[in-house]
């Protein structure tokens, strides 16, 4: 593997006169975990169609896991990345039972059908359901589970295949409390294993950041705002110019939080002339 995993460079992606995407350049190395953050509109989700090779943009180059889009059948590369998201992946069907959710990803498939799979598929597909908390679910039908179970098993599907980039995309959007806690702990543990492949998390809020992330990008209205390690870019000035709002943020053993700012003492007014 080459030490870039994914390259962009001023790459632009444009839907009816609009730029979705703007001048991006952006190096995701291999060891790296990255988060992106912006508000809604500001094209995280297009970087992720276009780090995935679903979308090819309008301008400029990208190179994934070391072949040039455009250059190569992507068929070939898209088994090497797997892509957790609303708009990036299929979830699996209701009734298909949980491990079957889990090990079909290895034929590309959705809902288990005549194919047949050896003994060490079904070992893999239920030590990634432990890995995430999801063991006991495996008997269980996919439509029973709860949000939170649902994110989970769909990261373990994603793994299925050993991809060497991760796509994660909100994956901690609708949780309640708990189930985004219970999330982002396992997050943390995969983060910390130096066989995981190199990830990327989008997210609106720095509270769903898990721990061990490095790096961190924010969007704004298509372009990068800011770029870097992650203890660099997650600060209150660019995090304010980001959401467009004075924000305070703050950091504690690799958590972040954000509040708005308490406004400033108040000047005082000028004596008045009588």
């Amino acid at each position: 593997m080459p030490e870039a995993v994914l390259r962009l460079e001023n790459v632009t992606v444009r839907r009816d006169g609009v730029d979705l995407l703007r001048n991006v350049n952006w190096v995701v190395n291999q060891g790296e975990r990255w988060v992106l953050l912006g508000p809604n509109g500001a094209g995280k989700t297009t970087l992720l169609q276009i780090a995935s090779s679903r979308l090819f943009p309008t301008s400029g180059v990208v190179d994934l896991l070391g072949e040039r889009m455009g250059r190569v059948n992507l068929q070939d590369i898209r088994y090497r990345v797997g892509v957790v998201g609303p708009v990036l992946s299929d979830k699996p069907p209701n009734y298909e039972r949980v491990l079957d959710a889990v090990v079909t990803a290895g034929w590309s498939v959705l809902g288990r059908g005549r194919e047949e799979y050896d003994e060490v598929d079904l070992k893999r597909a239920a030590d990634l359901l432990s890995q995430f908390g999801c063991r006991s679910l495996s008997e269980r039908s996919f439509g029973t589970l709860s949000e939170g179970e649902r994110k989970r098993v769909q990261i373990a599907r994603a793994l299925m295949t050993d991809p060497e980039l991760l796509l994660l995309d909100e994956p901690a959007s609708g949780l309640d409390l708990g189930a985004r806690e219970a999330l982002l702990r396992r997050l943390t543990r995969f983060a910390a294993d130096p066989g995981a492949p190199v990830t990327v998390l989008v997210s609106h809020h720095v509270e769903e950041i898990p721990v061990g992330v490095t790096h961190a990008l924010l969007l704004r209205r298509g372009e990068v705002l800011a770029a870097g390690p992650a203890a660099e870019v997650l600060v209150s000035e660019h995090l304010s110019a980001c959401f467009g709002l004075p924000l305070e943020v703050t950091a504690s053993a690799g958590r972040y939080s954000a509040r708005l700012a308490a406004p400033g003492p108040r000047r005082p007014s000028a004596p008045v002339s009588v």
